[in-house]
């Protein structure tokens, strides 16, 4: 029985010890560490070319109403259309930084075919689309994203 309680006690006594060695590292850590090297995603071994079409590009602004046309009438069965953007803006390029992909941020408003007008919030990503190859455009309309992808009100496609 001796033998079991002391085993017992130099557990206890171990774990104290390892207890301690981690809480002092995890304090000590933060101040040692370095930051990662910034390297910008143009001069990466896959190197990014940061050239990205403009907001108001056509391809763009096609993918946009193709998908919203695919989602409306075959998921929600809606029978909405854009039939039109306008006051279309850019609101950041690249805002994450020189090391991230690159993105452009747009807004615009859309017009719908049942007259009524919504904002629409969109990225377009370069290298995201089919297979890596040329961009792709995540957009969220406003009042439209029923189940809340893009958070509330499409903010978490906005940069």
């Amino acid at each position: 029985m001796a033998a079991i309680q002391v085993s017992v006690r130099a557990r206890r006594a171990l774990f104290g010890v390892a207890a301690t060695l981690v809480a002092a590292s995890s304090c000590v850590a933060p101040f040692t560490a370095s930051a990662r090297p910034i390297i910008p995603a143009e001069r990466r071994y896959d190197a990014y070319a940061g050239v990205l079409p403009t907001c108001a590009d056509p391809g763009v602004v096609e993918r946009i109403r193709s998908l919203f046309h695919d989602r409306e009438t075959e998921f929600w069965k809606s029978g909405l259309e854009i039939q039109n953007l306008g006051n279309v803006r850019e609101t950041g390029f690249r805002p994450d930084g020189l090391d991230h992909i690159p993105r452009r941020y747009c807004e615009a408003q859309v017009y719908l075919n049942n007259q009524s007008v919504r904002p629409v919030s969109y990225s377009i990503v370069e290298d995201a689309g089919f297979i890596g190859f040329s961009y792709d455009v995540e957009w969220c309309v406003g009042g439209f994203d029923r189940d809340d992808a893009y958070g509330g009100n499409c903010r978490d496609a906005q940069p």
